[in-house]
């Protein structure tokens, strides 16, 4: 099925296409995917380069980007065996996304940061 023949509802809670902005808006995900736009890495290679991430959730974040077709593991059979992972074409192509995404961030944290200020300086009260 073409993808611009699926009616997808993201405000509808059955619609899978919000399992879809799940995986594209995580932070781990987010971050993974830019650093896979630099070329094919090993899993120690994404690690270095992703402060803050546990070997753990890396491996989490990977898998669920390969089962969702955004990325591709290679495994070498060599000893001992290398596994390498890069984005798919459809990994490429989120990759616009998640950088207009990261550098929105950058910009505008010094906004977010005196809004959140702002907001913890007011009265408990005056929140609700």
């Amino acid at each position: 099925m073409d993808s611009e023949q699926v009616q997808a509802d993201l405000f509808d809670a059955k619609c899978p296409s919000r399992q879809v902005l799940d995986r594209i808006g995580d932070r781990w995900s987010v971050l993974v995917v830019s650093t896979l736009a630099e070329g094919t890495l090993r899993h120690g290679e994404i690690a270095g380069r992703i402060g803050g991430i546990t070997p753990k959730m890396l491996t989490q974040t990977l898998r669920g980007l390969e089962r969702d077709g955004l990325a591709r593991r290679t495994v070498y059979a060599e000893v001992p065996p290398r596994v390498e992972y890069a984005l798919t074409d459809l990994g490429r192509d989120l990759v616009g996304l998640v950088r207009q995404l990261t550098r929105w961030a950058e910009v505008h944290i010094p906004d977010v940061e005196a809004a959140r200020a702002d907001y913890d300086a007011r009265p408990t009260a005056s929140r609700k």
